[in-house]
């Protein structure tokens, strides 16, 4: 039998006594089904995911459900950026912790169990440490963080601040309003387009923004201003946008209308 553990909330484990491991991840394909790692001989690579999980939240603190399998379940197994491609292997759990135990760096590596975990297969459930493991991805520490979109974790501690310092040349933060508007004004009339759609991506970054100033864009001979004014008021709470948005809707240029239908769909 092969040893697996499944690190989750304290929260679930009276669950997981009762009704075992819901099949709540997503693998490759979208598969659904339970993360988990080999049992190593080394406690600090075993839990090696716990701080990487700990960052999205947990109730009580991270548990390790151990989980036994028979060496003949299918999993498949491979580095998390595998999964992205759909290039993870098929193999037996028997042969999971065989290619895992070989590997000499074994971090960001995982094993997906392609349905739920019964009761009976789990062994037990303990209490995880809680500092053990890394953050982001395998060697981040020490390495400059990347602040784009994509990275950063909006809501994570210190992340306004690390923003601030490392201000990212596409994903900000962003200049404030009144910056931006002195640039739309500096732009001429009717307005040099690029000037323009780079304010514009700017104040598509923000949960509201001056509707009354740029609502006159709509009204731009250059047709990529007035797509860049649609993405950058979708996002907005501000009063106003639903009523920029149905006159957009009726802009003479197809690329216009279908940013509007974009923006738009549930």
């Amino acid at each position: 039998m092969a040893m697996f553990v499944h690190l989750t909330s304290a929260a679930d484990a009276p669950r997981i006594r009762r009704s075992g491991v819901r099949a709540a991840g997503r693998g490759q394909e979208g598969a659904r089904g339970v993360h988990c790692f080999p049992v190593l001989p080394s406690h600090t690579l075993t839990h090696q995911w716990l701080r990487e999980l700990a960052r999205f939240g947990s109730r009580g603190g991270l548990v390790a459900v151990h989980v036994r399998l028979d060496d003949a379940e299918p999993v498949l197994t491979g580095h998390y950026r595998d999964a992205a491609r759909g290039a993870q292997a098929t193999v037996t759990a028997a042969e999971a912790v065989r290619r895992i135990a070989a590997l000499e760096d074994p971090r960001g590596h995982e094993v997906f169990v392609p349905r739920a975990i019964a009761p009976r297969e789990v062994h037990r459930i303990r209490r995880a440490p809680q500092t053990v493991g890394w953050r982001y991805l395998p060697d981040a520490h020490g390495t400059r963080p990347c602040t784009c979109f994509s990275c950063r974790v909006r809501g994570g501690h210190g992340a306004r601040r690390l923003r601030e310092r490392l201000p990212h040349p596409l994903d900000g933060p962003p200049p404030p309003p009144r910056v931006l508007l002195a640039r739309v004004a500096a732009a001429g009339e009717p307005g040099d387009p690029a000037v323009l759609r780079e304010a514009l991506h700017w104040f598509g970054m923000r949960r509201r923004g001056p509707l009354a100033e740029l609502a006159p864009l709509q009204a731009h001979p250059d047709p990529s201003v007035r797509e860049a004014l649609v993405w950058a008021v979708a996002g907005w709470n501000t009063p106003g946008v639903a009523g920029l948005l149905d006159r957009l809707a009726a802009d003479p240029d197809p690329d216009v209308r279908e940013a509007v239908l974009a923006v738009r769909e549930p």
